[in-house]
């Protein structure tokens, strides 16, 4: 990916950059708002990491800049403030995530692979399909076989992820961090109950195959039976859509009323990290 770092902590910002090259990313660092907003006019970004606490222009100046200008960047706020309200402030201002500092680089690099997801899932266009399944990610629509679908935020957030990774296997961990963006909220029970209910929307054909030890997926149209594990990162240290009744979420329902002892017809559990079990002859189906 290509990633914008928004720090004014030098060598946090030039540490961060350091430690993305290696990872094979191409990045650019900036030290204040209005400096990254002249980034940004210049050159396509996937990512921008910005830090709320900038000078000359602060960072919540910059993310409502790049909305009001329509920049599909995705922004990863970073902010020593970590309140809920600030969180939410955040967000609300547009930011597609939220890191308190200090943060584990672990968990940064988490979260990249997260938005790195999304950003392949825009860049290939507003529409994702597989096994009969549609989703518009900019309409916020969901259809099986023709069949307009009602999903809550969560239940369309899987399905998002899934049809994204284009046939590509997804640990539950790996969905944890790309649809529950609170840490109080990632717990693996309540993602395997939200695939519970997300497959009887879907209805007969399951089309979310599961297999222990490799997680979820839908496979693409083009698969031809192939499983590929999740991939793990390396080890670091701290460092306008349409009225709402066209949308495809049900707002009479709510993600937190799903019960988190529910059983997804298969485990889908993720193995550790790095290992590489030999792939399943033929996906569990449940």
């Amino acid at each position: 990916m290509r990633i914008l770092i928004v720090e004014d902590e030098r060598p946090l910002a030039d540490g961060l950059a350091d430690g993305l090259r290696r990872e094979g990313h191409a990045v650019e660092v900036e030290y204040d708002g209005a400096a990254a907003l002249v980034a940004l006019g210049r050159a396509d970004f996937d990512v921008v990491l910005l830090d709320r606490d900038l000078p000359v222009l602060s960072g919540d100046a910059v993310c409502s800049t790049l909305r009001t200008q329509g920049n599909p960047v995705r922004v990863l706020m970073l902010t020593a403030a970590g309140t809920l309200d600030d969180r939410v402030a955040g967000l609300d201002l547009g930011a597609d995530d939220y890191l308190t500092k200090p943060f584990a680089y672990v968990e940064l690099l988490a979260r990249l692979r997260a938005l790195g997801r999304r950003v392949t899932a825009v860049g290939s266009g507003t529409v994702l399909d597989a096994g009969g399944v549609r989703i518009d990610t900019v309409r916020l629509t969901a259809e099986r076989d023709g069949r307009p679908l009602r999903l809550t935020p969560k239940e369309y957030g899987v399905l998002e992820a899934l049809l994204a990774a284009r046939g590509a296997w997804l640990s539950v961990d790996e969905i944890v961090e790309d649809v529950w963006e609170q840490p109080e909220e990632r717990r693996r029970t309540v993602v395997k109950a939200t695939i519970h209910t997300l497959r009887r929307k879907l209805g007969d054909p399951d089309p979310i195959e599961s297999a222990a030890g490799f997680g979820y997926r839908i496979p693409a149209p083009s698969d031809a039976g192939a499983a590929s594990g999740p991939v793990g990162g390396p080890v670091g240290g701290p460092v306008g859509g349409p009225p709402a009744s066209d949308r495809a979420f049900d707002t009479e329902s709510s993600d937190q009323a799903l019960d988190p002892s529910s059983k997804a017809r298969s485990d889908g559990g993720a193995r550790p990290r790095g290992a590489t079990p030999a792939a399943p002859a033929t996906p569990a189906h449940p």
